[in-house]
């Protein structure tokens, strides 16, 4: 009826409505950054290039990505992660930062983007920000240098060796921009789940290593 006040919004319509606010920013923020070159629509700041640290490791999650692309998401995250420690973003090289997008790429990066980030804002929620607090950036920053070495750290004959450090940059990438810190809590444990696996095969190769050279009459290395 005419006049009659509206309902006051109840507290889970009030965190739908800060929800949608935040993946709208989010998109936004991506979009606007999205250029010609692939430095541009990096971006030069830490929480855009954090979406697309998280973009570009979800792949991963699956023992079928291309080959070699756990290498170059293993760099960019250690790029990003020297850049959180110092507190500033570190620019691409030069040949990599002029390299262009086409028409096609940037299609399809702007759906995957809009569907992520929507898919993952309704997981996340902004919780225990100590954890993600600017005074905890070298903390972060020494987490995902941590899921970044283990990514690009190569462990022979294993074909899914990717996705326990894919696994630890999605949760930490995600805690981090959306100030989630159960979510980045859980990629920090990961993170020491991945590096402790590769520790792990690499000590586990090396031994059946010295074990076949010795049933094989080779004396071992000293």
């Amino acid at each position: 009826m005419p006049g009659q006040p509206s309902p006051t919004p109840t507290p889970s319509e009030l965190r739908k409505d800060r929800r949608r606010a935040t993946v709208a920013r989010i998109v936004d923020a991506q979009l606007s950054s999205m250029g010609g070159t692939l430095a541009d629509t990096i971006g030069h700041d830490s929480r855009q290039r954090l979406v697309w640290l998280a973009l570009l490791a979800m792949p991963l999650l699956f023992p079928v990505a291309l080959p070699g692309m756990g290498s170059a998401v293993g760099v960019f995250c250690l790029v990003i992660a020297f850049g959180l420690c110092a507190g500033r973003s570190v620019p691409l090289p030069a040949w990599l930062g002029e390299r262009t997008l086409n028409d096609r790429v940037r299609e399809l990066l702007t759906r995957m983007l809009s569907r992520v980030i929507h898919l993952v804002a309704r997981l996340g929620r902004p919780r225990l920000l100590g954890l993600s607090h600017h005074s905890a950036r070298w903390a972060n920053g020494l987490m995902l240098s941590v899921a970044g070495v283990s990514m690009v750290v190569p462990v022979p004959v294993i074909s899914f060796d990717n996705v326990l450090p894919a696994l630890a940059m999605v949760l930490t990438a995600w805690g981090l921009r959306l100030r989630d810190g159960l979510m980045l809590l859980a990629g920090h444990v990961a993170t020491l789940v991945a590096a402790t696996s590769v520790v792990l095969l690499w000590w586990g190769g090396s031994q059946l290593v010295v074990d076949v050279l010795t049933r094989l009459g080779v004396p071992a290395l000293q």
